[in-house]
């Protein structure tokens, strides 16, 4: 009996292939490369919003050499032609991988490639020079200085890279919208006052601190004449503003008594704004600005050009805000000169200075943050 005909042809063909292994349930090949295909294709933007204007790099993977008259031309999306800008490209605009040169016209180089640009088709195509030869490997080619406009529209775009040469193949490029992130961090300030013990020495003065305060009272006690006497109290600041804080200090009247006598702001009362090393009070008998004096010293030394650095004071803050206190950025409450320092008010009277058990007055701190 003669076997069936399409029986015969199945037996045939598995006998001369010798590599094919049929099952009940599929047909496998062994994979072989396309010789004719590029292995590796990116094509990636700079930017990839819809309509941008940028950058774009391309590089492939090629194991044949592309030789003298032979092109390399990169389209993009040949369907849609939606992108532009390619026809303005100039030499300047393009850098490739080691393997080749793009140049303007062919010279004495090695590996050069004239190139060409075009619109609908949107493409850019290197001619390799005659007895020039780009050899295989790995090729980039780099568009600079936002030459290339994407797509309108999201959507997934095509980039073939083919010409002339023995290889081609094509990848893809994912034109999507920005995404925005968003957020906000509510501002911060903590602004606090503290006391400083006696016996503390502040910006450097031989004049240690004579009286404890606290965050509402300096307590001078008994001025004695011809001896200066100090206070102090700790300044902290805690913010998150960008731009930093400025504080300031400004007395409501001078020390005053109920009899109307009062200690002047230093010195001998003419509230010197330039911080100056202290001095007594000169005691003119017919000038009872000069009878006694109070001068603010601060341990910030980088506030304004560290003008109380070396121990120095100054006396307005009667009729101005004096700023004793400031950082250009956010401060953490601890770090000297940038979240906390000390303020110092040095005291002293001459001998015609007016008696009296209750002078008093009042100081007020502002701290203003720069959000």
């Amino acid at each position: 009996m003669r076997p069936h005909s399409g029986f015969s042809q199945r037996l045939a063909f598995t006998l001369l292939s010798g590599v094919i292994t049929l099952t009940s349930a599929a047909m496998f090949i062994p994979f072989s490369a396309d010789a004719a295909a590029l292995s590796f294709i990116t094509a990636t933007a700079i930017d990839t919003d819809p309509s941008a204007v940028t950058n774009y790099s391309v590089q492939w993977n090629s194991n044949a050499a592309v030789t003298a008259g032979q092109t390399i031309r990169i389209t993009f999306d040949a369907d849609t032609n939606a992108f532009s800008g390619l026809t303005s490209i100039v030499l300047a605009d393009l850098t490739t991988s080691a393997n080749f040169t793009p140049v303007a016209a062919c010279g004495a180089g090695s590996d050069e490639a004239t190139f060409t640009t075009n619109s609908n088709p949107d493409y850019i195509e290197f001619t390799v020079c005659a007895g020039e030869t780009i050899p295989s490997g790995t090729t980039t080619v780099n568009v600079l200085n936002n030459k290339i406009t994407n797509p309108g529209a999201e959507g997934s775009y095509k980039v073939d890279i083919g010409g002339t040469q023995a290889n081609s193949g094509q990848t893809r490029v994912a034109i999507v919208n920005k995404v925005s992130v968003t957020a906000s961090v509510d501002t911060t300030l903590t602004f606090t006052i503290t006391g400083v013990a006696s016996s503390t020495t502040i910006n450097g003065d031989p004049v240690q601190t004579s009286t404890t305060t606290t965050a509402t009272l300096i307590p001078f006690g008994t001025l004695q004449p011809g001896t200066a006497k100090m206070a102090a109290q700790e300044l902290a600041v805690s913010t998150n503003a960008p731009h930093g804080f400025v504080v300031t200090v400004k007395e409501n009247q001078n020390l005053t008594s109920s009899a109307g006598a009062d200690i002047d702001l230093f010195k001998d009362g003419s509230e010197n704004v330039t911080p100056v090393a202290w001095a007594v009070p000169s005691g003119v008998v017919t000038n009872e600005n000069t009878f006694g004096h109070i001068g603010v010293t601060s341990e910030d030394s980088d506030l304004n050009g560290g003008e109380f650095t070396g121990d120095k004071f100054a006396g307005n803050f009667g009729t101005t805000s004096r700023v004793i206190f400031s950082n250009s950025g956010a401060a953490d409450a601890l770090t000297p000169n940038v979240g906390s320092t000390t303020i110092g008010y040095k005291i002293q009277i001459s001998s015609l200075q007016e008696a009296g058990n209750d002078y008093t007055n009042t100081l007020t701190y502002v701290c203003t943050p720069s959000f």
